[in-house]
């Protein structure tokens, strides 16, 4: 039986305690034991909904051990691994220190606040023989694995454009507006243009170029609106991706893709997958009920209770995400000028 602690329950923390105690229900081999925060309000059932509907239940934290320091928790607790669903700028600190006590790490989007901080982990990782994986949900969400099926065996032919959405509400419901405050959270470009920006990396590569364009809307909060160009040398391919985190009114929130491929093409619109092939009629594919949340959870427990190699979600992929992404911020720094994307 592994036994893991969450660090965090704000907005997605509290999705990943609902999935703990999902799998609990479940009789898989996991149990959380320990929950963290510094705001000890939410240990009574004191939250700000969020964007999407995660994490809303009831809970009983009787049943766990809390704390509001996490050096405490991981000094007091026997544990197997944490689960980091802290504020982004936390995330190396808290995963450094988890693997250096030789615990296996499952850390929140995005990665880390830059690409040093997560060499960092990925340096704490292979010290310490641990495990490391970052939670981009997108790599787990059937819709999206479809996606990446059809590109991987071309069985529609080869990709020709991609463009990729999602966009939303101000992100009010942060601990202390930390999601506002660009230092912290690296605006809408690192938190939540970041899984489109990981999605183009997984299907396509990392590009040799970017272009991006930004708005500043809230004061701080660094691009509250972005739109980028992946410029691929080696492929003949078109690629865009666009968010915005300034929708108000009863927008809500929706993310979309649509991929053109040479015999047909792929539309995610309203939470449906349509394949479109040239010739022949349109189909919705079955597709597991899960959404992305759940199956990343599931994966990582899985690879640590069969001693597998972190794959569809491995550190080295995920930081190259962050490489782009800050690619993307020099560019729109420079509106929109070529940038190129340095991975060694």
């Amino acid at each position: 039986m592994l036994k893991a602690g969450l660090m965090g329950i704000g907005f997605m923390g509290r999705g990943h305690l609902d999935i703990y105690e999902r799998l609990a229900a479940e009789e898989a081999p996991v149990r959380l034991t320990a929950v963290c925060d510094i705001d000890e309000d939410k240990f009574e059932g004191k939250f700000v909904p969020g964007n999407i509907d995660v994490g809303a239940g009831d809970y009983d934290f009787s049943k766990y051990n809390l704390y509001t320091d996490i050096e405490e928790m991981l000094a007091k607790e026997d544990l197997d691994f944490v689960d980091i669903a802290l504020p982004t700028y936390l995330h190396a600190e808290a995963a450094v220190k988890a693997l250096d006590r030789g615990l296996d790490v499952l850390c929140e989007k995005p990665m880390a606040r830059s690409s040093q901080e997560c060499e960092q982990m990925i340096a704490a990782a292979e010290k310490n023989s641990q495990k490391l994986m970052i939670a981009q949900c997108l790599r787990f969400w059937p819709e999206y694995e479809e996606l990446k099926k059809y590109v991987d065996s071309a069985k529609l032919g080869e990709v020709i454009e991609g463009y990729f959405y999602r966009g939303g509400a101000v992100p009010k419901w942060s601990y202390e507006n930390w999601l506002l405050d660009e230092e912290k959270s690296g605006g809408v470009l690192l938190d939540q243009h970041v899984h489109d920006v990981d999605m183009i990396n997984w299907l396509f590569g990392p590009p040799q170029k970017v272009s991006t364009l930004g708005r500043n809307v809230i004061s701080g909060s660094g691009y509250d609106a972005v739109s980028t160009n992946y410029i691929y040398e080696k492929q003949d391919i078109v690629v865009n991706a666009q968010d915005d985190w300034v929708l108000e009114g009863d927008y809500g929130f929706k993310m979309h893709y649509r991929v053109n491929f040479t015999e047909g093409n792929l539309i995610f619109s309203g939470g449906q997958l349509t394949v479109n092939p040239n010739e022949g009629s349109s189909f919705v594919p079955e597709l597991p009920d899960e959404q992305g949340y759940y199956r990343e959870i599931k994966y990582f427990v899985d690879c640590l209770l069969a001693d597998r190699t972190i794959k569809t979600a491995d550190p080295e992929s995920t930081r190259n995400s962050i490489i782009i992404a800050e690619a993307e911020k020099k560019s729109a720094d420079k509106k929109g000028q070529l940038v190129p994307v340095n991975i060694s």
